[in-house]
């Protein structure tokens, strides 16, 4: 479990990393769990391009290795990554939406969905729902796509972030935070 929360910090880091760049090959410092393919599979090339542009013999990234990915070109797969397909509402500021449901977030390992890593679980939202997660005391928020059903059996806590989306939203160390969460859109 460990080893896959930190691929999928990996490309999480990737993506942002790379979004907002286009055409030149960019450079991206390698994070812990990250692999060559994983890397590639984020930057749309293949695992020998990426062995071609770095030179590199071998498969074997070390944390903070400094390596090249291609280029893209402007507006191309500009909301997939960390997303994986999945187009999440695209937001730059915080959401005007109404506050959903304030009260507590605990992270756990997660389930795996092809469309995004950033997922959560809630007792009642449709699956597919994309919500807005803010930390209420340091303001951090993420987008979570609802694939699971959870938390049980605490009534405070409302929401059980993927790993991923929990270290983007900054409660590895806590375990449990409260937060406000508002609907960025429905399926």
């Amino acid at each position: 479990m460990k080893g896959a929360g930190a691929k999928s910090l990996g490309a999480l880091f990737l993506a942002f990393t790379v979004l907002g760049t286009a055409g030149a090959d960019r450079v991206y410092r390698v994070q812990p769990g990250d692999s060559l393919s994983s890397l590639a599979r984020s930057s749309g090339a293949s695992v020998g391009a990426l062995k071609r542009l770095n030179g590199l013999s071998g498969t074997l990234l070390r944390a903070g290795q400094a390596i090249k990915l291609p280029g893209r070109a402007a507006g191309e797969g500009a909301a997939t990554s960390p997303l994986l397909g999945a187009t999440p509402p695209t937001t730059s500021e915080p959401s005007t939406s109404p506050v959903y449901q304030n009260g507590m977030a605990v992270y756990y390992p997660g389930r795996n969905d092809s469309r995004s890593v950033l997922t959560a679980a809630h007792l009642t939202l449709p699956f597919g729902t994309w919500v807005e997660v803010r930390h209420a005391r340091t303001g951090r928020s993420v987008l979570v796509l609802i694939n699971d059903r959870g938390p049980f059996g605490r009534p405070e806590r409302v929401i059980d972030l993927s790993a991923s989306a929990a270290r983007v939203l900054g409660i590895m160390g806590e375990g449990v935070a409260p937060v406000t969460l508002r609907i960025a859109r429905k399926p």
